[in-house]
């Protein structure tokens, strides 16, 4: 029976307790797939990762992230949560101002950028996304009872694969409602996450996003904070907007609609390059039992 060092982190936190909560394993070496898989289930949080050694000499460490129900290659707040609990343990250092994590999508690096009164910002490049298309009768099937009309929407992979859909007004944002059904067919017809929606506001002044997303395929009704989901927003609006308002990139507002208040940053810089962060706060430090 294991016993190694156990932490869960607040992600991606506005405030205390208003972020996406994650659940690290800072030692995951020696762990089945099935007790990962088992112990992630148990959990029972939006996602659960292991650090673990890496195979590639330009990592800092490997992670692999654990639904409930399933591992997936790469997600943003897992990435961000992780790296949070691997620098305030003193596990790692930053090289050159950022680490570089190993994961199912490749090598991401993650920019440190340090706070005087507080644990530092990370970022996380997103991997590169792709819009692979925008008709499908079974999202205008979703959206039928919506206030509005979608302004646009699109299948956009990149690390994840989503549905995006932006819409009119931010009251038609609050108030929808869609069928976990529907939404979690959806996304075994399309081999989806399921839906992220968004709509454009302000915050202090800035251009934004109001965000709320709906990863049905991964047994999930509605997520508090997606990192992934966000870039894969902000690469689809560089390349239509490549001059506006929110082309460098802006602040997102998400969860408020489900009792939190998530607020994630995004940078787009030269060629589209996203990064997604926020802060993080560490909430639980203790250790796990378990059959490994």
């Amino acid at each position: 029976m294991a016993r190694l060092e156990y932490w869960q982190i607040d992600v991606f936190a506005h405030r205390r307790g208003g972020g996406n909560p994650l659940g690290v394993v800072l030692d995951g070496q020696g762990w089945s797939d099935a007790a990962m898989q088992s112990f992630a289930r148990w959990t029972d949080l939006v996602e659960t990762t292991f650090v673990l050694p890496p195979s590639s000499k330009d990592a800092d460490y490997r992670l692999r992230i654990f639904t409930p129900s399933k591992e997936i290659p790469f997600a943003g707040h897992p990435s961000i949560g992780s790296a949070h609990a691997l620098l305030q343990s003193a596990r790692l250092t930053p090289r050159n101002g950022q680490l570089v994590q190993e994961c199912g999508a490749g090598l991401l690096p993650i920019r440190v950028i340090e706070r005087p009164d507080a644990a530092p910002e990370l970022f996380v490049k997103a991997p590169k996304a792709t819009v692979i298309g925008a008709d499908c009768s079974a999202v205008d099937q979703l959206f039928r009872d919506a206030p509005h009309a979608p302004s646009a929407r699109a299948l956009v992979e990149g690390g994840r694969r989503w549905w995006l859909v932006e819409m009119p007004e931010l009251a038609d944002l609050q108030s929808w409602r869609p069928a976990h059904a529907a939404t979690e067919a959806l996304a075994r017809a399309t081999d989806t996450l399921g839906v992220c929606v968004f709509v454009r506001t302000d915050i202090d002044g800035r251009a934004a996003l109001a965000v709320r997303a709906f990863p049905a395929g991964a047994g999930i009704v509605e997520d508090p904070a997606s990192g992934a989901a966000n870039g894969l927003i902000a690469a689809w609006l560089a390349e239509r907007e490549p001059e506006g308002a929110l082309s460098r990139g802006y602040p997102v507002t998400q969860g408020r609609e489900m009792g939190h208040d998530a607020r994630i940053e995004i940078l787009i810089e030269s060629q589209h390059a996203v990064w997604v962060g926020g802060h993080s706060n560490t909430i639980v430090r203790g250790e796990v039992e378990w059959a490994t």
